[in-house]
């Protein structure tokens, strides 16, 4: 196009020279010679204008504008403007691609871009790792081929997207599962969805063994008691054979209010965030007071000690650690045998003599727990041994409770235990919630520390 211009604008000026020299050969006017050569070089001005701007148009972003005169300069000077907006419009739309592609990389939830062909266009990191992908090296590879699963090959062939498909998927983290989604839309295209669900599923599943667990607690009792209250009516009973049916009519009604007890317990800590108004506890008198309930419980049966190691106070909820840690206290007593001993402890850990933390722990020679049931003695109505726990009397929800006002005072539950030895539960409190020791004036009549709980 250019070499064109070039063509015609040589072409205009020899056609001038030629009519100049006509022109003065044949005697014409001056100002018809003037006008023409007047023309010619509008034409050839124009000619170069053209050329400037189509050689600035092939590199607008890479050169500097052309220049002009007259309609010329204002004809570069509109399309260098709209060639700077059209560029910074790119740019623009540019960078909200890219953020928009930096959101979805973030996205806890797997996004694939399927073509007509059911081939990747791309895919966020969630999805390379839920489906063992490559974001790179597998772009335009078919799904089926990487996805080896034959219930997605299924799902992706029926077409039937409106409700999701789950899949079971090995990692390096185990075993875990996928629900995944296509939604189509264009011209044949698919968006694929995968969320990791689970957790979700876990909490599921714990839900319906929660629900199972406490119609089979409460109806054992309500059977029982419903087979005493036939009993009575039906069949003469003299007076200590009802006696003896109400007192087992009387336990079992007091298994059901604990059990209820303990469920309003739990679900107020699952509800409620925080914790009730805190105050400074003085962990000697409390270990006092759990050492008279644990001799009450006892009943003579077991050795029972308590050292208080550190005159350092505790910073929480009295009611709420009462409950946890008599909690721990109880239990001890319940699994062991007669003639055991149990020792509760009451120590801190200094370092450059400020407290690193504080325990409270019990110690027994109890039955023990076998390795494998440690991590899940804290799941509500998880139980070692069932058949025990009821001859015991416990609900199932003991340490679950214990579980939830810990976390609420930031502190951590530590378990060892060995199988016909015994155990040791220790609560581990940080920094933050020791106090130190104040005098009887400050704590409303408190008696002082002591060193042995007697």
């Amino acid at each position: 196009m250019r070499a064109v211009i070039w063509r015609v604008a040589v072409i205009l000026l020899l056609a001038a020279l030629a009519c100049l020299a006509g022109a003065w050969a044949d005697g014409l006017t001056g100002a018809m010679t003037g006008a023409l050569l007047v023309f010619s070089l509008a034409i050839l001005r124009d000619s170069l204008a053209l050329s400037r701007l189509l050689r600035w148009l092939k590199s607008p972003e890479g050169s500097p504008p052309p220049r002009g005169t007259g309609a010329w300069a204002e004809v570069f000077y509109r399309l260098t403007r709209q060639a700077r907006l059209c560029a910074a419009r790119l740019r623009y739309e540019e960078s909200k691609l890219q953020r928009f592609i930096e959101a979805l990389q973030v996205s806890p939830n797997g996004v694939i871009l399927l073509d007509e062909n059911n081939q990747i266009d791309w895919c966020n990191a969630t999805a390379a790792q839920h489906f063992g992908l490559d974001a790179q090296r597998d772009l335009r590879q078919h799904a089926v081929h990487l996805i080896r699963n034959p219930e997605f090959v299924a799902y992706l062939q029926a077409q039937r997207f409106q409700e999701p498909l789950h899949l079971q998927r090995a990692g390096s983290r185990g075993q875990f599962t996928l629900s995944v989604q296509i939604f189509p839309y264009g011209e044949q295209q698919k968006l694929l969805l995968s969320q990791d669900i689970t957790q979700f599923e876990r909490t599921e599943s714990m839900r319906r063994d929660f629900v199972a667990n406490v119609s089979h607690e409460i109806k054992t009792p309500l059977t029982v008691l419903g087979g005493f209250v036939e009993t009575m009516r039906d069949m003469p009973l003299d007076e200590p054979q009802r006696l003896h049916m109400l007192d087992l009519m009387q336990a079992q009604s007091e298994r059901m209010r604990h059990l209820v007890d303990d469920l309003l317990v739990l679900a107020r800590l699952e509800g409620d965030p925080y914790p009730p108004p805190e105050q400074d506890i003085d962990m000697s008198a409390m270990m006092a007071q759990y050492k008279n309930e644990a001799l009450a419980l006892s009943a003579g049966r077991h050795a029972i000690t308590a050292v208080v190691q550190t005159d350092l106070w505790l910073r929480g909820s009295p009611q709420e650690l009462h409950s946890a840690l008599s909690n721990l206290v109880s239990n001890a007593v319940r699994y062991t045998p007669e003639g055991g001993s149990i020792r509760l402890e009451w120590s801190a850990v200094i370092e450059a003599g400020q407290p690193r933390y504080a325990e409270f722990s019990v110690t027994d020679t109890g039955i023990g727990i076998a390795a494998e049931h440690i991590p899940r003695l804290t799941e509500r109505f998880y139980r070692v041994d069932r058949g025990r726990s009821r001859e015991s009397g416990g609900t199932g929800l003991g340490l679950a409770i214990a579980k939830h006002v810990l976390l609420r005072h930031q502190a951590e539950l530590l378990i060892s235990s060995t199988l016909g030895k015994g155990s040791r539960f220790a609560v581990r409190f940080p920094a933050a919630r020791l106090v130190a020791a104040q005098s009887p004036r400050n704590t409303g009549g408190h008696d002082a520390p002591t060193r042995q709980a007697a």
